[in-house]
């Protein structure tokens, strides 16, 4: 930087000899400030590592059949299908934040999210993409999000198509869920209010899954 400022003077010198040597120095403080400028720093934010979740169930009972899960990849509307937040700023308005990101792609995010979220609350394992015991009972998730809205200072929104079918059967059982949650200021409190959504939408989700045995399938 400090070449940039020699460099800076030295063509003050050559090509305005007339100019005052208080005003050169001014202006080379005026083109160092400039080049001082530096980008704010990127924020990483995460809907599963730290924050609160959902409740924890117990462990199933010694010697009980372990419950599998298995979370299939979740599918997000492409505007933001992005690392980067998509926040509403007005009506009809959205804006793109570079410094405000996904730890992850947004569908990968809710996805893990959403596997940790089941596993706590039914006690399961997720076996997704990992072999299972014959005859085993394996319960397999889908996840159409259809409408993820951020506004900060106002709402975090997860509106989630989603569906429940016992591997081998032929009964699917789907419903919908609409979490919409309050909140504050800031970044930080909207994401809070995105993991409290993902919590109602996997209440949801492991409600069904422990209904599926019944004749009629109900969504909650």
């Amino acid at each position: 930087m400090m070449g940039i400022l020699k460099r800076a003077l030295r063509a003050m010198d050559v090509q305005g000899a007339g100019m005052p040597r208080r005003g050169a120095m001014l202006a080379a403080a005026v083109l160092l400030a400039g080049c001082s400028v530096t980008t704010p720093p990127e924020r990483f934010y995460s809907l599963s590592a730290g924050g609160e979740g959902g409740p924890v169930r117990a462990a199933p009972p010694a010697g009980a059949a372990p419950l599998y899960i298995e979370v299939q990849a979740v599918s997000v509307p492409q505007q933001v299908s992005r690392n980067q937040m998509v926040v509403i700023s007005g009506a009809g308005r959205v804006d793109l934040l570079e410094q405000q990101r996904w730890a992850a792609p947004l569908a990968s995010e809710i996805g893990q999210a959403l596997s940790l979220r089941l596993s706590a609350e039914l006690g399961a394992i997720d076996v997704y993409r990992t072999p299972v015991p014959e005859q085993a009972a394996v319960y397999r998730v889908s996840t159409n999000v259809q409408r993820f809205e951020s506004a900060p200072g106002h709402y975090a929104l997860v509106d989630a198509v989603w569906s429940v079918r016992k591997v081998g059967s032929n009964t699917v059982q789907t419903c919908r869920t609409v979490a919409e949650e309050k909140v504050g200021e800031g970044y930080d409190a909207l994401v809070a209010g995105h993991r409290r959504a993902i919590d109602r939408l996997a209440a949801d989700i492991a409600q069904a899954i422990r209904a599926s045995p019944a004749a009629t399938p109900r969504c909650p």
